[in-house]
């Protein structure tokens, strides 16, 4: 599964909205998710799934769109 991660890229500010960033990493779920970012300075808002209508719109339109390949655990 595709997951879509909103964070901001220090843990010691409070989340400003204009400052969240976007990745998208795979895993198997939330959990492994936040595993694999658990090594990184990041304050994680929210994680979600993206698949089907979403996830083609996310690959065509949005220039960001690149999965993180983190080594599995």
């Amino acid at each position: 599964m595709i997951f879509k991660v909103y964070y901001q890229e220090t843990s010691d500010e409070a989340p400003v909205r204009e400052k969240t960033k976007t990745l998208f990493i795979e895993a198997e779920s939330e959990r492994e998710v936040r595993k694999k970012l658990e090594e990184r300075p990041y304050n994680i808002e929210f994680i979600t799934v993206i698949d089907g209508a979403y996830l083609e719109y996310e690959q065509q339109n949005n220039p960001e769109y690149k999965v993180l390949e983190i080594s599995d655990l």
